[in-house]
């Protein structure tokens, strides 16, 4: 019984990144919580994925659009061209 809730610290790692982005299931949610109650690493790996998600949906980012973008991969190649 006990052995249904024992997962690996890399898949407590997976499922965190999973539980960012709401694609974990209940009892992937279930199985790092019972390893969050006794494993530092994974405590600590929980933390800062959490603190990370928060600052970045609270952040006020921009990107850059695709032109933009390839634009500028332009000028750097041709500036790379330029310099050979």
């Amino acid at each position: 019984m006990l052995r249904l809730f024992i997962i690996s610290k890399e898949e407590a790692f997976h499922i965190c990144d999973k539980s960012q982005y709401h694609e974990s299931t209940l009892w992937e949610k279930v199985k790092l919580s019972f390893r969050y109650l006794w494993c530092r690493a994974t405590r600590l790996y929980v933390n800062r994925n959490t603190k990370l998600t928060k600052t970045l949906k609270s952040s006020k980012l921009t990107c850059l659009e695709h032109s933009e973008r390839k634009l500028m991969e332009d000028r750097l190649n041709e500036q790379l061209k330029n310099q050979v």
